[in-house]
């Protein structure tokens, strides 16, 4: 039984690896430059732990 699940994650893993390559593949299936992840927004929090806007006195990025 461990040898049959041992036999079925290794085609699953096998199987999967092409799909991590696919977001940097044009329609054609050519390599192209991966695009960049977007820049998270900077959040700020007040001095008492709430979240509050960056330009407000006493207010730090998280």
């Amino acid at each position: 039984m461990i040898r049959n699940f041992l036999i079925a994650a290794s085609v699953l893993t096998l199987a999967a690896s092409p799909v991590y390559a696919a977001p940097c593949k044009d329609a054609k299936g050519k390599f192209i430059k991966c695009p960049t992840a977007p820049a998270k927004p900077v959040r700020c929090k007040a001095a008492n732990g709430k979240f509050a806007k960056c330009g407000t006195p006493g207010a730090k990025p998280v």
